[in-house]
C-alpha cells in the first residue's frame, strides 16, 4: 500500500520504509541509497520528507539518559515528546517547552522549528546541547553547541543527515495550571497584545476571524511568579470559562488536556491535547506564519481583512508568541515573533488558493512560513528573509557531497536550484 503523511494529503513517492534497528544499520542504508529521506511522526503536510527512498527512527533504541547534575537528558531521536516528557517526569525533571501535539518526533520537531507558545520560549530547537547524524556517507557525525557549524545544523530540514541522537536542556519539575478565556474582542487583542502574550508563560489566542477574536488559553508556571505581574485577559473583557473547552469550535473537549486553573505536571498542561487522543481535528491541512511580533496587531488586521474567503475553509486559527534565536534556518532566526497558524479542511486546492492572498496581505512583515506546513511561496521569495541561507548552503554541501538527501521540495521551497 502506498505510504501516507499523518494528514492524508501526501503519498509518498517511496513504497515500503526500511526501519534500522541500529546505527550500524542505518549507516548502511544511508550510504547504499542515491536518493534518502527520514521520516518522523509523518505530522509534516508538505512533502518535506518525500525521497525515492524512506527511514524511519521509530526502531531505533530510545536509550533515555538523564544527567541531572549538568541539566541535560540525551535520547533517540524517533522518540516522541510525549514518550520522553513521561521517563522525565519520573526522573523529577522537565523541559522548558513543549510542542501543541505530544505525538510529534522529536526529531522531526527539531528539524522543522517546531514551537510550543511563549513569549519567553523559543522553539523546541533551541533546546538542543547536541546532535548526532549519520551523513550521506554513513558516517555518524556529532556538533556541539558552540560549533561553529552548530546554528546551521539543529533546523536541518532533513538536509544534513539521518538523526539519531539529541541532547537537550532539562531543568527540575513543575507544575503549570492552565485557564481559558472565551469572548476575547478584536480591539482589546489589538491594543494590549504585548499584555495578553506575557499574561502567562505560555498564551495562545484561538480565532474563527468572526465578530470576536475568540478565545485565549493561558498556561502559568506555578513554581515562579511572572515577570512584571499577572495581566490576564479577563482584564481586557474576556470572561473565564467555566467547562472544559477544545481549540475548535464543536470538538470534544475530552481531547484536550485540563483547563479551568487545576495545577497539575507540565507535561499534562504544556500541550493543547491529551497524547492518547486525535490531536486537533484530524482530517485537516495546516499552515503557519512567523513575522516580528512588533508587527502583530497590523499583520493581524491584513488578515482579518480575507476573512470571507479564509472562514469558508477554516477549522480554527490560533495567534501565539515565539522568542528569538540563533539558528539559522528557524522562522524566528534574529527577531522576537508572533505566530499566525490556520487548520484548514482538507480541500488543498482551496487551501492553497487562499494561502496565495494571506502572503500577498502579509508580505510587508516579511512572513516567514513554517517548514512542516502548507505555504505557496518559492524559495526565490523566501531566500531574502534567511540571511545565513548562502551558509547553510554551504553547509550542505560540506555534510551531504553527494546530494543524497535533497528532494524535489528542498530545492523548490528552500534552495532554490
Amino acid at each position: 500500500m502506498p505510504e501516507r503523511n499523518w494528514a492524508g494529503n501526501l503519498t509518498f513517492k517511496a513504497r515500503t520504509i526500511r526501519h534500522p534497528r541500529d546505527v550500524e544499520e542505518l549507516s548502511e542504508i544511508v550510504a547504499r541509497a542515491e536518493r534518502v529521506r527520514v521520516l518522523g511522526a509523518r505530522h509534516s503536510f508538505t512533502p518535506i520528507a518525500d525521497s525515492s527512498e524512506l527511514v524511519s527512527l521509530r526502531s531505533l533504541p530510545a536509550d533515555v539518559e538523564l544527567d541531572g547534575t549538568g541539566g541535560t537528558v540525551t535520547c533517540g531521536a524517533g522518540i516522541t515528546y510525549g514518550e520522553l516528557a513521561r521517563e522525565l517526569t519520573q526522573a523529577g525533571f522537565a523541559l522548558a517547552n513543549l510542542p501543541s501535539l505530544p505525538h510529534v518526533s522529536v526529531a522531526g520537531a527539531i528539524a522543522t522549528a517546531t514551537h510550543g507558545s511563549g513569549r519567553g520560549l523559543g522553539n523546541l530547537a533551541t533546546s538542543v546541547e547536541r546532535l548526532e547524524l549519520v551523513t550521506s556517507n554513513g558516517e555518524l557525525r556529532s556538533l556541539r553547541r558552540g560549533e561553529p557549524d552548530f546554528p546551521g545544523a539543529v533546523v536541518h530540514l532533513g538536509a544534513l543527515g539521518a538523526l539519531t541522537r539529541v541532547t537537550l536542556r532539562v531543568e527540575p519539575a513543575y507544575e503549570v495550571s492552565q485557564e481559558v478565556f472565551e469572548d476575547l474582542g478584536w480591539d482589546a487583542l489589538a491594543r494590549h497584545f504585548d499584555e495578553l502574550m506575557a499574561a502567562g508563560d505560555s498564551v495562545s489566542v484561538f480565532t474563527s476571524w468572526g465578530e470576536v477574536a475568540g478565545l485565549a488559553w493561558v498556561k502559568r508556571r506555578c513554581d515562579r511568579p511572572l515577570a512584571g505581574g499577572v495581566w490576564g485577559p479577563a482584564a481586557f473583557g474576556a470572561r473565564p470559562a467555566t467547562g472544559q473547552l477544545h481549540p475548535i469550535p464543536g470538538g470534544d473537549p475530552s481531547a484536550c488536556t485540563p483547563q479551568l486553573g487545576a495545577p497539575g505536571p507540565w507535561h499534562e498542561r504544556l500541550p493543547h491535547f491529551r497524547p492518547q487522543f486525535t490531536p486537533s481535528a484530524g482530517d485537516e491541512l495546516q499552515s503557519e506564519y512567523l513575522l516580528a511580533r512588533r508587527d502583530a496587531s497590523a499583520a493581524i488586521a491584513a488578515v482579518r481583512a480575507l476573512a470571507a474567503e479564509i472562514r469558508p475553509l477554516l477549522y480554527v486559527s490560533e495567534i501565539r508568541a515565539v522568542a528569538a534565536d540563533d539558528l539559522w534556518m528557524s522562522p524566528e532566526y534574529g527577531r522576537e515573533s508572533v505566530a499566525i497558524h490556520f487548520t484548514w479542511h482538507r480541500r488543498q486546492a482551496d487551501v492553497e488558493r487562499v494561502l496565495a492572498a494571506v502572503e500577498e496581505a502579509l508580505e510587508p512583515f516579511a512572513p516567514r512560513p513554517h517548514w512542516g506546513k502548507l505555504f505557496v511561496a518559492p524559495a526565490t521569495a523566501l531566500a531574502r528573509r534567511y540571511e545565513r541561507l548562502d551558509d547553510f548552503r554551504s553547509l550542505i554541501a560540506r555534510m551531504d557531497p553527494r546530494g543524497a538527501f535533497r528532494n524535489e521540495w528542498l530545492e523548490q521551497r528552500v534552495l532554490g536550484g
